[in-house]
């Protein structure tokens, strides 16, 4: 049996064995003043490295007083390694030292060295499935973003998200490299256009003024024979056939400069309404030859609208003209002004033989006609006075119903409408 542990006594008034009451039993080492007493650690807790079966089983139940503690014997020892005399309170850091330990020891290396290798083999398959697929997609945009669309990504072939997305990338790098290519044909097709047009601009406007020079002589010959004419004379009808024919080829050579020669509009407020009305009753002297009726409804409530009269009196003529010449006899033309808001429009609305689907989108190209006598230059040249005011002309149509043209303006040219839909 170890000594047993020595009585820790009050260091200030030390009773002798006499006078002594009841040994002191230690117990986490309370002190009444702040010396401290100093003793060997393992003294304290000698009883408790005792060997068990020194002591009877009733032990406890003897002693209740005796501190004890019960050691599993898994514990080999309990050893003190520091103490701390912290407020009057004597502190022990024990250290239990297990036969366990080793194999926990082993069970810990081995886990470590599993939780290793499965975090590597998760590394390597991240890096494959997942790591080496992003920078590739990175790379390909660079490249996409420097002008590139020869680009493809090579794990489009893979069968899951990764693949998914690979796949989209490729089919967007195709989509644009069509695009492009559409663009380019479109701008190919558009110089080819502008270097045909420049030059039949030229070519228009040499003729214009060799035409118009002897129109205009033979106008006045024709006006001058016409008041010598008795009223009664045969004669005067041919007169005036001849004087509608030179108006009408005197409105080609003005389409031909104004194409050939497109000048900027001269916008001011004015009322649309009597802009419409000045070339209504042009078109009324056209439609009386062919018994066709013009109406025209007015808006008295539109205000003032930001336009050029002479432009804009040019566009109401030619589809003025237009109408009629799509309607054979005893047909109508309804021309309607009214106001839509921030915007008014002018319909010219025809009963006549009506615009086949497939040549809708052609209508408006320069020297495009569906008719024998037509030049192909007055839609085209009013669609281009039309946006210059920053509006726009609609066109709906079908066979043997008719046609209506109705043109779109701002109130203020300021203000660019949106396309139509």
């Amino acid at each position: 049996m170890p000594e047993p542990a020595k009585e820790i006594t009050n260091p200030e008034s030390e009773p002798d064995a006499a006078t002594s009451a009841a040994p002191v039993r230690p117990r986490a080492g309370f002190f009444s003043t702040g010396y401290s007493s100093a003793v060997p650690l393992s003294e304290p807790f000698a009883p408790v490295f005792a060997a068990p079966e020194a002591e009877p089983e009733n032990a406890e139940a003897e002693d209740p007083d005796r501190p004890w503690l019960r050691i599993n014997w898994e514990i080999k020892a309990l050893v003190p390694i520091a103490c701390v005399l912290l407020g009057g309170m004597l502190l022990f850091l024990l250290a239990t030292i297990s036969w366990r330990d080793p194999e926990r020891h082993t069970v810990l290396l081995v886990a470590g060295a599993g939780a290793v290798v499965i975090c590597g083999v998760l590394l390597v398959v991240l890096t494959y499935t997942v790591q080496r697929p992003m920078v590739e997609l990175q790379r390909k945009i660079a490249q996409l973003g420097a002008g590139d669309l020869n680009v493809s990504v090579s794990f489009a072939r893979r069968n899951d998200e990764i693949g998914d997305l690979g796949r989209n990338f490729n089919q967007m790098v195709q989509q644009l490299r069509e695009t492009r290519e559409e663009i380019e044909r479109l701008h190919h097709t558009q110089m080819s256009r502008a270097e045909h047009l420049a030059t039949l601009g030229e070519l228009a406007t040499g003729l214009a003024h060799e035409i118009r020079n002897p129109l205009a002589g033979i106008a006045g010959v024709i006006e001058i024979i016409g008041r010598d004419l008795p009223q009664s004379s045969p004669a005067r009808a041919v007169v005036k056939e001849v004087r509608q024919e030179i108006g009408r080829i005197n409105h080609i050579v003005t389409d031909l400069l104004q194409t050939a020669r497109p000048h900027p509009p001269q916008v001011r407020k004015s009322d649309l309404n009597t802009t419409v009305e000045h070339a209504v009753m042009l078109g009324r002297q056209q439609a009386l030859s062919k018994s066709i009726k013009i109406t025209l409804q007015k808006d008295a409530s539109l205000p003032p609208v930001e336009h050029d009269s002479d432009q804009i009196h040019q566009v109401m003529l030619n589809l003025l003209l237009n109408a009629l010449q799509a309607i054979d006899v005893n047909g109508e033309v309804r021309v309607t002004v009214k106001a839509l808001g921030e915007m008014a429009a002018v319909e010219v609305a025809d009963n006549g033989r009506g615009i086949a689907a497939e040549h809708l989108p052609n209508i408006f190209r320069p020297f495009y006609t569906t008719k024998g006598d037509g030049t192909g230059l007055g839609l085209s040249l009013a669609r281009r006075i039309v946006e210059d005011h920053h509006g726009r002309i609609d066109v709906t149509s079908a066979l043997g119903q008719g046609t209506t043209f109705a043109v779109v303006l701002p109130l203020r040219r300021a203000v660019a409408l949106e396309p139509a839909s």
